[in-house]
């Protein structure tokens, strides 16, 4: 949690970490400040979920991600002969290969781990008591795999994960009320006479497989700040969703004002000071750390 995770193998464990506190949301994601008062109560409502995605977009830091989902990656990227592993260019990024294939994913593998992310977030809700669950897509934009052409059946898994994480597990649930996805669509894009966003896919997921649980679903085109801040104030206690990054450090490349979502989070909450190690020791303590 100090930023210095190994790549590989420790890199990949970190997508079966949670890390949750009470955060209060301080702006919009436009950086407009949410006025209040210090008696009101309901900043004090809204939980910070930051869980690590698995990362498609061919990193270093994330090889294994690659080399255990990937079932063809030899045949996709570069190989650096020496190491057995992709040829990193820039201290990074992998290189496709010229006229390289598709990549092909080892579905099975893939949504038992997306199951397993799913289950353990919801259950951290759950121990902390939170009624409703604002979600978001973790690594369904840029680190899908739209380079390699898997995107569409990455972000079609991790909606089939969770539907069936709360399909099986909401009878179980004591806090956990209802769960928001915060899934805004910024520009249409279309494949095959089919769109092609996050918010599509889970749509079609929870509709064409008729969802069964017993803990109502919102899908939402709205950003999860808004959505969060309207469900605190009607008093109730929320989670929001931080797709934080497999180093550990929370905020990433807040520093430079990153474009993404994990660096607003930091800069549009308290977060920095609750989940960055640097500020709150605590990050640091194993005593505030428990296995599910």
């Amino acid at each position: 949690l100090q930023g210095q995770s190994k790549y590989g193998e420790e890199a990949f464990r970190m997508k079966f970490v949670v890390r949750i506190s009470t955060c209060p949301i301080l702006m919009e994601f436009d950086a407009r400040i949410i006025s209040r008062v210090t008696q009101e109560k309901w900043p004090h409502r809204i939980k910070l979920v930051s869980v690590t995605g698995i990362d498609f977009a061919g990193r270093i830091h994330d090889v294994d991600d690659i080399c255990t989902y990937v079932t063809n990656w030899k045949d996709v990227y570069e190989i650096d002969l020496n190491l057995d592993l992709p040829r990193v260019y820039g201290k990074r990024d992998f290189r496709r290969k010229a006229n390289a294939p598709q990549g092909k994913l080892d579905k099975d593998r893939l949504l038992t781990d997306l199951i397993r992310m799913a289950r353990l977030r919801l259950r951290a809700c759950e121990y902390e008591r939170v009624q409703v669950v604002v979600e978001t897509g973790i690594g369904l934009g840029v680190f899908a795999g739209t380079t390699i052409g898997i995107d569409e059946t990455v972000r079609s898994l991790s909606a089939s994960a969770i539907r069936q994480v709360l399909e099986e597990d909401g009878p179980m649930y004591q806090n956990i009320l209802a769960v928001v996805f915060a899934l805004p669509i910024f520009g249409v894009r279309y494949r095959n006479g089919k769109r092609q966003d996050t918010y599509q896919a889970f749509v079609d997921e929870f509709t064409q497989s008729n969802y069964k649980g017993p803990i109502p679903v919102l899908i939402a085109d709205q950003d999860m700040h808004r959505l969060t801040v309207a469900i605190a104030r009607k008093g109730f206690n929320v989670s929001e969703l931080n797709p934080a990054d497999s180093h550990g450090v929370f905020g990433e490349y807040w520093q430079n004002r990153g474009p993404a979502v994990e660096e607003k989070l930091a800069l549009t909450t308290v977060g920095l000071l609750v989940q960055h190690h640097l500020i709150n020791p605590d990050v640091l303590d194993p005593n505030h750390y428990h296995l599910i």
